[in-house]
């Protein structure tokens, strides 16, 4: 009963989404004043539709949480011995109810949407919320005549296929989810631009309406890439953070477009200027949401993050991508002549600043676009190319390093005009520690153009994020400006780590007999024993080794080498110590011959700084967050008292 309620849901949905685009549209042509026969239905039924799709796809967990064999989805992507977790977050780590995720998480947003947001004109409000029916339109096509989740089988299973076992980790649990919310929000940045953009309206107001989702998407996709970073360094036993892999690069490039966003409506909410900058990049970054969705979710890469391999479904999301982005683009074409210029700026400015910042991360999504689709393009010809760190990372670096230099400097300058004369002491500042950096990085050992530079600008960078703190008074500083001094910061770390691992991490491939020693770089790991070990769906031979970090106290680790029966897979879950200048990485192969067993050993120094500078990125972000949302509150009370001692003086 459950899916045919969940069902029924989501054709009611759908339908509510078709009478949010018409009254939408409708609004949009009547009079002035914005007034029609349906549009007092618009906000309604965004509301109703958000509860329907929530309802929708609460029916779905619930389906996988009693494992009900008789749906198709659960079928082949479950199994009774599976930990309730994992039978839960199967519900998301398959391609049905991914989409179905996807568009319940912006139905709820187009809900809140309408019940809170009273900043803009109701013709503005209505033409967004439509734009959002719009897109949602298109998804439940999707899931109802292509993808159904509630599909049910003639005869139930005996037993399931269960979930991919890479997938059954707890980081797998919620990274999906984290990035949907980023996507999500991108989208309605999206429908907010399109309801600028189609009523002229692209204004201040505009830009702070529109603020706090992109923050909210830009933390969620932060938090989103870094735990699935963290995931693919641990469980897939390579012992690395990054791989430039299309569905990695899939996450990356909505990020990159959501941070160009942030900067471009942040200076339009404060200084109205960059009006056209925020419309396109509204477009351009739900594009690459809708660009990620297409290679992740339509068959045409093969990885454990794509879930479909059905050509038809590729095709249904590649003509959804051509009719949301070939409109956008339209409108944005049409409309974008009636986008007044707004105020301007001298180039030595903080605006000035984050415009070069903008151009270089543009840059940056262009050469990744280019490397992701490329080889698809290619292999469309009979013709495989790989395209790997060789071209990603020095091309994407003769960018990336001249926006960390204008990251050194920006957050000094004012806004409007500026001269770098007034900011000359800090400049020496930073000015001297990178050449205090060159000097150190021509000390050490070679290693390499791009990790020399990283060690070079990571410490300048990290002086220079807190440097906008001096002379101010602390307790008074504004929320937005610690969330920016924060993520600053984070880039620093981030970027410390990175290059510490790219130029210090040390690597041993052994075949030790039990009792055996095996070194690398500062540590001495010692084989103890192999023994076999079960867990709830799967066993293992389990290396019982102990680890010493020069000469110190022995620590015992236990890496595993998994059999999963159901569906039948061998994983590796690798061996993990963490100090506070890197990680010991352990993983336990096959047997060798001789009474011996493969051991792969790493020694990566500062190598969690690459997470700890993620998730201080996004706490950042969230400072800023709610730094806007108090701000706004306050500037909404503010003009209510106003409104309201007007009102007085004329009674």
């Amino acid at each position: 009963m459950a899916a045919e309620l969940g069902l029924a849901a989501m054709w009611l949905a759908a339908a509510l989404a078709a009478l949010q685009l018409v009254a939408g549209a409708m609004a949009m042509n009547a009079r002035a004043d914005g007034t029609s026969e349906l549009a007092p239905l618009v906000r309604p039924a965004a509301v109703l539709q958000g509860l329907l799709a929530a309802f929708a796809f609460l029916s779905l967990i619930y389906l996988f949480a009693v494992t009900d064999l008789s749906v198709k989805l659960v079928a082949l992507n479950s199994h009774s011995a599976k930990p309730l977790i994992f039978k839960v977050a199967g519900a998301w780590g398959n391609h049905e109810g991914s989409m179905l995720l996807w568009v319940t998480v912006m139905s709820t947003a187009g809900a809140l949407i309408a019940l809170v947001e009273r900043r803009l004109p109701e013709k503005t409000m209505q033409a967004t919320l439509a734009a959002q029916g719009f897109v949602a339109l298109g998804f439940y096509a999707f899931l109802l005549f292509s993808s159904n989740p509630f599909e049910r089988l003639p005869t139930p299973a005996l037993e399931g296929n269960g979930l991919n076992p890479l997938l059954q980790d707890i980081g797998l649990a919620f990274h999906p989810p984290t990035l949907y919310f980023g996507y999500v929000g991108l989208s309605v940045a999206f429908s907010f631009a399109v309801g600028a953009l189609l009523t002229r309206q692209v204004t201040p107001d505009f830009a702070r309406a529109m603020r706090p989702w992109i923050l909210g998407a830009w933390i969620f996709l932060t938090v989103g890439i870094t735990a699935g970073s963290y995931w693919a360094y641990y469980e897939l036993g390579w012992g690395g953070w990054w791989f430039w892999d299309p569905v990695e690069n899939a996450s990356l490039m909505p990020w990159l477009a959501a941070t160009a966003l942030l900067h471009s409506a942040s200076v339009l909410a404060a200084r109205d200027a960059l009006r056209t900058w925020t419309i396109m990049l509204g477009v351009v970054a739900f594009s690459m949401s809708m660009v990620g969705t297409f290679l992740v979710r339509s068959g045409i890469l093969t990885s454990v993050h794509a879930f479909a391999v059905d050509p038809e479904r590729g095709t249904f999301i590649l003509a959804l991508l051509a009719i949301y982005i070939g409109g956008a683009l339209a409108v944005f074409a049409f409309r974008a002549g009636t986008v007044a210029e707004g105020e301007r700026f001298s180039i030595t400015s903080r605006e000035g600043a984050l415009v070069v910042n903008n151009v270089m991360l543009s840059a940056i999504l262009a050469i990744v676009l280019v490397g992701t689709l490329y080889p698809l393009l290619t292999e469309a010809f009979d013709v495989r190319v790989s395209v790997g760190p060789p071209y990603f990372n020095p091309v994407s670096a003769i960018f990336f390093f001249p926006m960390v230099a204008v990251l050194l400097v920006g957050p000094l300058l004012r806004w409007r005009r500026d001269s770098l004369a007034r900011i000359r002491p800090s400049l020496v500042i930073v000015g001297l520690l990178l050449l205090v950096g060159i000097m150190v990085a021509l000390l050490l050992s070679p290693i390499g153009i791009l990790p020399g530079l990283g060690l070079v600008f990571a410490p300048a960078l990290a002086v220079a994020s807190v440097l906008p703190l001096r002379g101010r008074s602390l307790r008074r500083l504004p929320l937005a400006t610690w969330g920016m001094v924060v993520a600053h910061l984070g880039i620093a770390v981030a970027l410390f780590g990175m290059a510490s691992e790219s130029a210090f991490s040390e690597e041993r491939l052994v075949a030790v007999q039990v009792g055996q020693t095996a070194e690398v770089g500062p540590w001495k790991v010692r084989l103890d024993g192999i023994q076999p070990v079960a867990g709830p769906n799967w066993t293992a031979l389990q290396g019982r080794m102990f680890a010493s970090y020069q000469g110190g106290r022995e620590i015992e680790i236990d890496p595993q080498s998994r059999s999963f029966w159901v569906p039948p897979q061998q994983t590796t879950e690798s061996a993990l110590v963490t100090r506070w200048n890197g990680q010991l990485y352990a993983v336990v192969g096959n047997e060798a011959g001789d009474g011996k067993w493969q051991l792969r050993l790493w020694w990566k120094p500062f190598v969690t700084f690459i997470w700890y500078g993620g998730l201080l990125i996004a706490l950042g972000g969230l400072l800023a967050l709610v730094g806007r949302v108090i701000a706004d509150l306050k500037r909404r009370h503010a003009k209510g008292r106003v409104a309201q001692r007007r009102k007085e003086a004329k009674a």
